[in-house]
């Protein structure tokens, strides 16, 4: 069995905790300031809590010495703390962060490590970035790619057509922060909760728009391969309208605690959520231009014999199935590694990375 750390024991640390317990080849510490969610954490044998203040760098140095690798559940401004502690000690670092400014940190600290850092293990970034990079390698000459994430309530019945389903302060940085994209070829820099569509699935509306880092490093990757790349965050109608008068014309952009305290008091949580992913890759191939489109939706479901959201499911899938990939050798165990470099045929063959199974998901979904 594998030693690991978890920091964070907020919803999405103690799913990814459990699933890894669960499987038998990892013990697992999960490591967090606050007493009270340590408390909230599953019984597991192959659990244990550890209170621990990050901000002490002698104490998360101590705790991370010996192990195989921490995964940073935290939020995204205290995970380049946590890269630092990682390169110190010779750990594996694995993270969830969307934010673009952190990744950047990480990638500079993994610079000649012998250990693997490997940021942005969720869902977008994440998963979808592996789904987009496998359609492109289907392609002679690209055009275009489009990726789209939403994680929604199945059951809306506010104006705002949302729950609450993960980390408020992420929700609030992707909706404020610049996004980037490929436009005729560059790479650019274009403003969240813009360039709003409308698009169906399986006979439900949907709205996208740009959100801030859920391409992840796929626009460095692609940059000059392709006319047309971009990430948008799918929402039920009428979503983005709202969003952007309180943002600027309540001006809560420049006043993000009082957003966080009037979304978490308005809008109440749930389980009953679906996560819908959809790519499409258009180019040519033999010729021929082409289409080829990866869709699918995950609902909420037990999961460890637990009963878990569909946002905690494929945020806690991807980093465990990475981590996975890491153990077994199937990935490089050194320096920075871009989640675009990672095999779907691997992430859907391993045993958490099953979740994503579009047509097994369709077939759940039938029955």
């Amino acid at each position: 069995m594998k030693d690991v750390v978890i920091i964070g024991a907020g919803k999405i640390g103690g799913a990814i905790a459990l699933m890894l317990a669960d499987s038998g080849s990892y013990r697992v510490t999960v490591a967090d300031r606050s007493a009270e969610q340590l408390a909230e954490l599953p019984p597991h044998p192959s659990v244990s809590a550890l209170l621990l203040d990050i901000a002490d760098e002698t104490a998360l140095q101590a705790a991370l010495e010996g192990r195989f690798a921490v995964l940073s559940a935290a939020p995204f401004h205290a995970t380049g703390r946590i890269a630092r502690a990682a390169r110190a000690t010779g750990v594996h670092y694995l993270d969830l962060t969307e934010d673009v400014a952190t990744t950047r940190q990480v990638e500079a600290l993994a610079e000649g490590a012998g250990t693997a850092f490997i940021p942005q293990c969720g869902l977008a970034p994440g998963f979808i970035s592996i789904v987009a990079h496998d359609l492109t390698e289907r392609f002679d000459t690209l055009d275009s790619v489009r990726m789209r994430v939403g994680a929604l309530p199945q059951y809306p019945s506010n104006a705002l057509n949302y729950n609450l389903t993960w980390s408020t302060d992420g929700l609030i940085n992707e909706y404020i922060e610049p996004c980037e994209a490929v436009v005729e070829g560059r790479l650019v820099s274009v403003p969240a909760l813009e360039e709003r569509e409308e698009f169906s699935l399986d006979g439900v509306a949907y709205e996208a728009f740009n959100t801030s880092g859920g391409l992840g490093t796929l626009a460095r990757t692609l940059e000059g391969r392709v006319r047309t790349l971009n990430y948008r965050t799918i929402r039920y109608p009428g979503h983005q309208a709202i969003v952007k008068a309180l943002l600027n014309d309540l001006d809560l952009r420049n006043r993000r605690d009082v957003l966080k305290d009037l979304l978490e008091h308005a809008l109440p949580a749930t389980m009953q959520d679906v996560v819908v992913i959809f790519v499409t890759v258009c180019g040519w191939r033999d010729g021929r231009y082409l289409q080829e489109t990866y869709a699918s939706k995950v609902y909420a479901g037990i999961v460890a014999g637990r009963r878990m959201s569909a946002i905690q499911i494929t945020t806690a899938a991807g980093i465990a199935t990475v981590l996975d990939l890491l153990a077994e050798g199937r990935i490089r165990a050194s320096g920075f590694l871009r989640q675009e470099e990672i095999s779907l045929a691997d992430v859907l063959a391993n045993r958490f990375g099953r979740v994503y199974d579009a047509d097994a998901n369709r077939l759940r979904q039938a029955g």
